[in-house]
């Protein structure tokens, strides 16, 4: 991948692809929220209305999307970068509404990730000397790590969390992943203490770890 792929670029001439992406973010986190308001079923077959879950998705997906062409200028790999963050919202759509992330995506979704890393096309690892190896040990000590420390201070871990732990770590490699979760577990910290100070929520209010793992995912694109 030439230098310049990885070199954040003049956001003034980049403003075309900033706006288009951004734009497609809009789309793709309305899309996931009103995909996850119906999809897996809800057992009551009720759909949920408009609320703030899609606001988060839709501004969330905004500045995710519309952040790309700041970092990356390959083609190739903003395709690729926009398409996995689709995954990940809707993802964080499902997550959200149901706190589920179904097997449906997050099972296949391990093989073509891997798919890229094999043939040379995962972004996030272009930069590394030994991408497979950053990918492989990411895959597996991803998955580990949030076991034991669910364990340890008996969290929420859902399989659903281990599944995609697993596509986070080789799309990302080890340090990459690392960065992410840092970057998103500081804001997330951040939202529950506000939440908390708010009293929108409690401290027995059930959080799921979904979207703080999508979001250091997406976080990774950008680290480095």
């Amino acid at each position: 991948m030439p230098e310049a792929a990885l070199i954040s670029a003049d956001p003034t001439a980049q403003l075309p692809a900033i706006l288009l992406l951004a734009l497609v973010g809009a789309l793709v986190g309305l899309g996931s929220d009103r995909l996850a308001a119906r999809w897996p079923a809800h057992p009551e077959g009720r759909v949920r209305p408009i609320d703030w879950r899609t606001a988060a998705l839709v501004v969330g997906a905004v500045i995710a999307f519309g952040a790309l062409p700041l970092r990356w200028q390959e083609p190739r790999d903003l395709v690729i970068l926009a398409l996995w963050f689709g995954v990940l919202v809707v993802l964080a759509g499902t997550d959200l509404d149901q706190r589920l992330l179904p097997d449906l995506i997050t099972l296949p979704l391990i093989p073509i990730v891997l798919l890229l890393v094999l043939t040379g096309w995962a972004p996030l690892l272009a930069d590394k000397s030994q991408p497979l190896l950053s990918a492989v040990v990411a895959a597996i000590g991803a998955p580990l790590f949030l076991v034991l420390t669910s364990a340890i201070f008996r969290g929420g871990l859902a399989a659903g969390d281990v599944k995609l732990s697993v596509s986070l770590g080789l799309m990302s490699g080890v340090v990459r992943l690392v960065g992410g979760f840092l970057i998103a577990s500081l804001g997330g910290a951040v939202i529950l203490l506000v939440l908390l100070a708010t009293r929108r929520i409690g401290r027995r209010t059930y959080i799921p770890f979904g979207p703080i793992l999508i979001a250091g995912g997406i976080c990774a694109a950008f680290v480095g």
